[in-house]
C-alpha cells in the first residue's frame, strides 16, 4: 500500500494538509509527481541503494521527494533544517547523495552546499531557485507520472544527533519488498497498534527531518489517510488544528506536553477536541506529574513507545498499562529486553543497568563507522544492542528509564540520575523547562544543578532560586536535590524535543569548542 494504490481509489483525497494555510496535496499529486521524480533520478542514473538528500522545511513538495525515494529502491536522507553549511554539507557528502532538494526557504544554507559534496551531481529547489540549483518544479514537468517498470520498496537512512563529534549515518539492508506489497513496518504498527486505516487524520507537529514524524506520516499515508503538517510547533495552533480538521490521531513529545499544559486553562480547554482518539508519545520519557494531568484531560488515549531510529527494539505502552504501572514506557514488541551492568553482566529485576534489545542478529550499523557500531554493542552478544539508555525492568516486565548512561552524575560515590529530578522541578507552574546536570566540586566529585529556564513573565532571580531549591527537598530525597540554580533564557532543545545537554554540561567544566552537530 502507497501512493498509487489511493490515487485510484480516491485520487482527491487531500494526502496532506498545511495546517496553518489549508493548502494541500492530493493523493493524485502525490503520486504524479513522486512518478516524475522517480523518472528524474533513474534518468540520472540512480539505481536501487542509491544516495538522495532532502533539505527542507516543513513543505508540501516534502512528501514528494520521500515517496518518489520510497519508491525507486533509494536510501533517503533528511538533513535537519538547523544546520549550518558545513554541518549540512558533511551530512550531504557522507551519506552519498546523488541528488538533493531543497527549497527557497534554505536558500541562505543550501546555497553554500556545493562546496561541501563534490559528488552530488543532481541539485533540485522548490519555490524557487538560486545560484547552481534548477527549479524542482521545471524538472519533474519534463518527465512522465508514470511508475517505474520496477519498484523496490526504498529506506531511510538518517543521521544521529550528537552534541560532539560528527553525526553518523544509521543504515539498514534493503528489504526484498516491491512498494507495493504492504504499508511498510511503522505502517503496519499504526495499523495493529492504534487501529489508523484510511479515514484516519493524523496531526504531525513536529519537523519532517526527525525520524519519528518522518515514518509515522509516510506510515499514515501508506494506509491512505490524510496528514495535517505543521509547519512549526506551536501550543494554541495544535489545540486548533485537532479541532478545524478534526483530527484522529497524533504524535507528540514530552515537552510539547508540558508547554500545552503551562497554557492557561481558558485558553487550552476552548478547543473542541472530540474528534481525538490516539495521541502517541516518544522521543524521552514524560515526567509522571505531567502525563497525568494529560490523562485527567485527554482521557485514556494516550500511548506511548520507546525506541531509536536505529530500530534495534521497541518498547509499547498501552494508556490502561501505564496507569496501573506509572512511568513505564512499555513491555518490548520488538526485541528481547536485557539490563546489564557496565562489564555486561545481566542484572536483576528492579536494578538499573544499560539496556540493551537482543534481535536474531544486528539490525543496523553505523555508515562507515565500525567502532560505533561495536560500541553499541554487548561484550559478549554481538546481537545484543544499546542505544545508550539506563532502565530497569518490574517484575510484570515493563521498561523504565531512568536517563541516559551520559548523563548520569556521581556525587560522592553515589549515583544520581538527573531525569528524576528534572521530572519533579517541571511541575513547579514558574518553570517552563529544565536541565539538571552535574558540575565539579573538589569534595564530592560532582554536585548536582539545575538549569531553569522560567515561565513567561517570570524573572530568574535569588529568590526564585531559593524557592526551587526548596521545592526540591519537597519532593526529592535530599541527597539528589540541586546545590544551585542557574536561569537560562531558553534551553537548547531543537523542535525534536531533544535537549542538548551537552552543550550546557561542558561550559561548567570548561569546555569551550562545544557545539551542535
Amino acid at each position: 500500500m502507497y501512493p498509487g494504490k489511493w490515487a485510484q481509489e480516491f485520487p482527491d483525497k487531500a494526502a496532506v494538509i498545511h495546517a496553518v494555510t489549508g493548502a494541500s496535496t492530493t493523493y493524485k499529486e502525490l503520486n504524479d509527481r513522486s512518478n516524475q521524480l522517480a523518472q528524474l533520478m533513474w534518468d540520472k542514473g540512480l539505481r536501487p541503494g542509491d544516495h538522495v538528500a532532502i533539505f527542507m522545511e516543513n513543505n508540501l513538495r516534502y512528501f514528494e521527494v520521500i515517496w518518489a525515494a520510497m519508491r525507486s529502491g533509494l536510501y533517503l536522507t533528511t538533513i535537519n533544517q538547523y544546520l549550518t553549511d558545513e554541518e549540512a554539507g558533511y551530512i550531504l557528502d557522507n551519506c552519498g547523495a546523488e541528488v538533493i532538494v531543497s527549497s527557497r526557504n534554505m536558500s541562505e544554507v543550501a546555497g553554500n552546499l556545493h562546496q561541501f559534496a563534490p559528488n552530488c551531481h543532481t541539485w533540485l529547489m522548490v519555490d524557487g531557485v538560486v545560484d547552481d540549483y534548477q527549479s524542482y518544479e521545471d524538472a519533474i514537468a519534463q518527465y512522465p507520472a508514470e511508475a517505474l517498470a520496477d519498484e523496490p520498496a526504498g529506506q531511510f537512512m538518517l543521521y544521529s544527533s550528537g552534541t560532539t563529534g560528527r553525526p553518523k549515518g544509521i543504515i539498514r539492508p534493503m528489504s526484498k519488498h516491491k512498494i507495493a506489497d504492504n504499508a511498510g513496518a511503522v505502517g503496519g504498527m499504526q495499523k495493529a497498534l492504534w487501529a489508523v486505516t484510511e479515514h484516519s487524520v493524523y496531526l504531525s507537529p513536529a519537523p519532517l527531518y526527525h525520524s519519528a514524524p518522518l515514518s509515522f506520516c509516510t506510515g499514515i499515508q501508506a494506509l491512505g489517510g490524510t496528514v495535517v503538517m505543521m509547519p512549526k510547533f506551536n501550543e494554541e495552533g495544535a489545540l486548533a488544528a485537532i479541532e478545524k480538521y478534526k483530527v484522529t490521531h497524533s504524535q507528540w513529545v514530552p515537552t510539547m506536553f508540558t508547554r500545552i499544559l503551562k497554557m492557561p486553562v481558558e485558553l487550552r480547554t476552548k478547543y473542541d477536541l472530540s474528534s481525538h482518539k490516539v495521541a502517541v508519545h516518544a522521543a524521552a520519557p514524560c515526567p509522571e506529574g505531567i502525563k497525568r494531568q494529560m490523562f485527567d484531560w485527554w482521557g485514556p488515549i494516550i500511548y506511548e513507545y520507546y525506541g531509536g531510529t536505529e530500530l534495534n527494539g521497541l518498547t509499547h505502552c498501552r494508556p490502561e498499562e501505564w496507569l496501573a504501572h506509572p512511568g513505564t514506557v512499555g513491555k518490548p514488541i520488538l526485541g528481547i529486553l536485557h539490563i546489564c551492568d557496565d562489564d555486561g553482566k545481566e542484572l536483576p529485576t528492579g536494578e538499573a543497568g544499560l539496556v540493551y534489545f537482543e534481535l536474531p542478529k544486528m539490525s543496523f550499523k553505523y555508515h562507515n563507522d565500525e567502532g560505533k557500531t561495536k560500541d553499541s554493542q554487548h561484550p559478549q552478544h554481538n546481537n545484543w544492542s544499546a542505544l545508550g539508555d539506563v532502565g530497569y525492568v518490574d517484575e510484570d516486565g515493563f521498561l523504565y528509564l531512568t536517563d541516559r548512561a551520559t548523563f548520569m552524575i556521581i556525587s560522592g560515590g553515589v549515583n544520581i540520575y538527573p531525569q528524576e529530578i528534572e521530572d519533579a522541578l517541571v511541575m513547579h507552574d514558574k518553570i517552563a523547562d529544565v536541565a539538571v546536570i552535574g558540575v565539579p566540586n573538589e569534595e564530592m566529585g560532582e554536585e548536582v544543578k539545575a538549569i531553569v529556564q522560567t515561565a513567561n513573565g517570570v524573572d530568574g532571580d535569588d529568590e526564585l532560586a531559593a524557592e526551587i531549591l526548596a521545592y526540591a527537598r519537597e519532593h526529592i530525597a535530599h541527597y539528589k536535590c540541586p546545590r544551585s540554580v542557574d536561569f537560562m533564557e531558553e534551553l537548547p532543545r531543537l523542535p525534536t524535543g531533544k535537549l542538548y545537554k551537552r552543550l550546557i554540561k561542558d561550559r561548567y567544566w570548561g569546555k569551550t569548542d562545544s557545539r551542535i552537530v
